[in-house]
């Protein structure tokens, strides 16, 4: 099962994360399935997002870890997801 969730970048004390498709088993920095996008929690937490690749993992079934998730709803991508779903 796929899963979207953060992997780990940046220096100690400087994370930055980039949201991911992988494995559901696969290690946190593991390889990944696609790039989705970078959050960046100590520059107010700045998101950049591939919106449109995001919702097409939503739709064939994956998973958003609950981190992952409330991103996608603060940045509206979630809301795309659901009206996408009703078509």
């Amino acid at each position: 099962m796929l899963k979207l969730r953060l992997t780990r970048l940046g220096d100690k004390k400087r994370p930055s994360y980039r949201v991911v498709a992988m494995e559901a088993l696969s290690k946190r920095d593991g390889k990944a399935v696609a790039y989705l996008g970078n959050y960046f929690p100590l520059e107010d937490s700045r998101v950049v997002l591939k919106e449109e690749e995001i919702v097409k993992f939503l739709l064939n079934g994956a998973q958003p870890t609950r981190t992952v998730k409330s991103i996608l709803v603060k940045a509206g991508v979630w809301a795309k997801f659901e009206e996408a779903k009703k078509r």
